[in-house]
């Protein structure tokens, strides 16, 4: 007997579910029966009182940074390789990684009593170096970024036999992460409105998702990933996976250029939105993890606490019980000098601007008045021969009570040219450190800023490869404690040499910005 087209498409979405159900049950099995808790910890569900008055609603953090090794990581490394067999144990396991896997897979195999292998970047902080090889693991530093250290490590596979752990995309690593979720629902028995969840490659999230959406599908699963390595969020608007061309740094425990094969099979269906954070936004939820908790949080770690408080400034609502997941405390000390200078601006608290004000007697203070009682936070000047001062101001404000725009209404409105740089990242990552004044005799000037490679000779590799054709007017370069460093360099360059600049500077290969335009540098070094 044949079946009408629409009976035969209601027959087709019940297998698909039929087969969405089995695989869920599948991962909620692997989960309920993964070993972690031989060396991972249950770690708690705590209360975030602050924050939780804040946005009005309960806020939750799961604690992950208070594993072992300071990272949930542990989980889904030790899941893995307790589950090998004797003949793969006896061969020895090997990684790539610069973070918190490899610190999961050391201590892992140190617990079984199996030989590991690290492959870092040369690049990776000695910290981080040292906390691997103090868990018995074989460090082997090997290129200058992650893809050369991940090219080698499957060499080492083919050369010597060795067993690879996946920091993410493998059904095993997904279940030991999803231990985080069967601890949530356990510890937080109540009504649960959402479960935002940091995204790199996707391994806890998936885990997460599948154990939650199976037992509690009412509760929302939110993914967070920084605005510059938002690999599955693309991938959801693309309905496949897709490859990022770049991803930024900052948050560098999940900058992913692709989503990974299994996690996605989860994730797409399982995952009801993604919201994307920017740095100073990040840098805004470490310091509120640290006002309610006293614990320093790494970048990746803040990403679902960024998530929470932009979702509820969206959404508007109240009373609801929300959980962050704080994924892992691996951060390097020197990083929180950056820290410290953008959290305010993405709490909204701070705004960047220039003020343009006359060159005479009295300017200084006919502006303080229309400051009025704001806290000044920042305040750089140089004197300039043309009439007038342009003056580099950091504000305090407040999101609600006085808005960044009601303060630069005001000042205009006292006739004070004023141009928001709040928003500028040439501003806040360089000129903020350089107002120093105008070069009248540098001609032809292009202005680019640069993320150079954290490594011995990459300042020597690109003056080199520049060959010396062109004068640089102004570097200015700061460390920030990560794998890249942030550099602001301009050239004299002549109109007929301009593609031949731009050929070069795609050559050496490390990401640029062309900022010759940006108001910046054109009204405080230009």
């Amino acid at each position: 007997m044949w079946l009408s087209c629409d009976r035969w498409s209601r027959l087709f979405d019940f297998v698909a579910q039929f087969s969405e159900l089995a695989m869920l049950e599948h991962y909620v099995k692997k989960i309920l029966n993964a070993r972690v808790y031989d060396v991972a910890q249950e770690t708690p569900l705590q209360v975030a009182p602050q924050l939780s008055e804040r946005l009005g609603n309960h806020i939750l953090l799961k604690r992950e940074d208070l594993q072992p090794v300071f990272s949930f990581k542990i989980r889904g490394a030790y899941n893995k390789i307790v589950q090998l067999t004797p003949e793969e144990r006896a061969c020895g396991v090997v990684t790539a990684s610069a973070g918190n896997h490899a610190q999961g897979v050391a201590l892992a195999a140190k617990y079984l009593g199996i030989k590991a292998t690290i492959v870092m970047p040369k690049t990776t902080p000695e910290i981080k170096v040292k906390a691997v090889r103090a868990r018995g693991a074989r460090v082997v530093l090997h290129g200058d970024a992650f893809p050369e250290s991940l090219a080698h490590s499957l060499k080492l596979v083919e050369e010597k036999g060795f067993v690879y752990i996946h920091p993410y995309d493998d059904p095993d690593v997904i279940a030991g992460q999803g231990t985080v979720a069967m601890e949530i629902l356990r510890q937080h028995q109540g009504p649960l409105h959402a479960v935002f969840v940091p995204c790199g490659g996707g391994g806890m999230l998936a885990g997460v998702a599948a154990y939650i959406k199976y037992v509690r599908p009412e509760v929302k699963i939110i993914g967070v990933e920084p605005v510059d390595s938002n690999c599955l969020q693309q991938a959801m608007a693309a309905g496949e996976r897709v490859v990022l061309e770049q991803v930024g740094l900052f948050a560098d425990g999940v900058a992913v250029t692709q989503i990974g094969k299994y996690t996605f099979e989860i994730c797409r269906d399982y995952v009801d939105e993604v919201i994307t954070v920017s740095t100073d936004e990040i840098c805004a939820a470490m310091k509120d993890i640290y006002d309610d908790t006293r614990s320093i949080t790494e970048p990746a770690g803040a990403l679902a606490v960024a998530g929470i408080k932009k979702y509820v400034e969206r959404s508007g609502i109240r009373g609801e019980n929300l959980v962050a997941i704080d994924s892992g405390a691996n951060v390097n000390f020197d990083r929180l000098r950056h820290v410290a200078e953008r959290a305010e601006l993405g709490e909204q608290r701070e705004a960047i601007i220039a003020v343009t004000i006359p060159e005479e007697p009295g300017s200084f203070k006919r502006f303080c008045e229309a400051v009025g009682k704001r806290q000044i936070t920042e305040f750089n000047y140089r004197y300039h021969t043309d009439g007038t001062a342009h003056i580099f101001v950091g504000v305090q404000t407040h999101p609600d009570l006085d808005p960044r725009a009601a303060l630069v209404e005001h000042l205009r409105e006292q006739g004070f040219p004023v141009l928001d740089l709040t928003e500028n990242e040439l501003a806040k990552l360089h000129i903020r450190h350089m107002v120093g004044g105008h070069a009248d005799a540098v001609t032809s000037e292009r202005v680019f800023r640069f993320e150079f490679p954290e490594r011995p000779g990459a300042l020597f590799n690109f003056l080199n490869k520049l060959g010396g054709r062109w004068n640089i007017s102004m570097f200015h370069y700061r460390n920030h404690g990560a794998a890249d460093g942030r550099v602001l360099a301009a050239l004299q360059v002549p109109k007929e040499d301009q593609k031949m600049l731009t050929d070069a500077l795609d050559k050496i290969g490390y990401r640029y910005w062309d900022e010759t335009e940006n108001p910046a540098y054109q009204l405080f070094l230009g």
